[in-house]
């Protein structure tokens, strides 16, 4: 439980996301609650990886960028994945640590939603464009609940996850001229090329299927 009334955020965790929203500190607090109950800091490195289970078409991913401000599991050291699950949760790994899931309750959720800033949002409007005391009366209830009344927390003691090995072999594309890294280099006619360059049609290719 935190002691203090309201959870604080760091200044410059609002101006990393862009606008005061309410699922940019539901993000920062879950990622602060998965460090506590993994006993780790703030990374630096490639200490611990971040997976949210968030999909696309929904604006409640502004969570992952306080997830990414908490924890310092980032998308540029590729320590953050997206799951695609649609949910409103995260995962915290740390190798030799455990893993940690926390979800933001339905109920809250609930709760949450019947505040005059969803229906601005569903309306289309930005949230730079809402009126700030709408979204303030939002953020003050994200920032003032009790932990226990919000997440629900979980341990996973079974969890396993890991990253392709970093490489930094590379490989001119014989159509195009620039470097590809090696693991997404195709081959055509016996020339190495790149994915764009292959014409071949690929989905995403899933960096999580070490997950078991």
């Amino acid at each position: 439980m935190e002691n203090e009334k309201q959870v604080k955020l760091p200044d410059w965790t609002w101006e990393f996301h862009g606008h005061r929203c309410p699922f940019m500190p539901i993000g920062y607090r879950m990622g602060a609650i998965a460090l506590r109950e993994l006993g780790i800091e703030k990374v630096k490195d490639h200490g611990a990886f971040a997976l949210p289970e968030m999909g696309v078409g929904h604006p409640q991913t502004c969570m992952m960028d306080g997830v990414m401000s908490a924890t310092g599991c980032t998308y540029g050291k590729l320590m953050m994945e997206r799951l695609n699950y649609g949910k409103v949760a995260s995962i915290v790994h740390a190798p030799g640590k455990g893993a940690v899931r926390v979800y933001l309750e339905s109920d809250f959720q609930d709760e949450l939603g019947k505040e005059e800033f969803f229906a601005y949002r569903k309306r289309g409007v930005e949230p730079s464009d809402i009126p700030s005391e709408v979204t303030e009366r939002a953020v003050k209830i994200v920032l003032e609940t009790p932990e226990d009344d919000m997440f629900k927390i979980e341990k996973l003691p079974d969890f396993k996850f890991s990253r392709p090995k970093g490489s930094f072999a590379k490989v001119k594309c014989s159509k195009c001229g620039e470097y590809v890294f090696e693991r997404y280099v195709r081959t055509v006619e016996g020339e190495p090329v790149c994915i764009p360059c292959s014409g071949f049609t690929e989905s995403r290719l899933d960096a999580l299927k070490a997950i078991q």
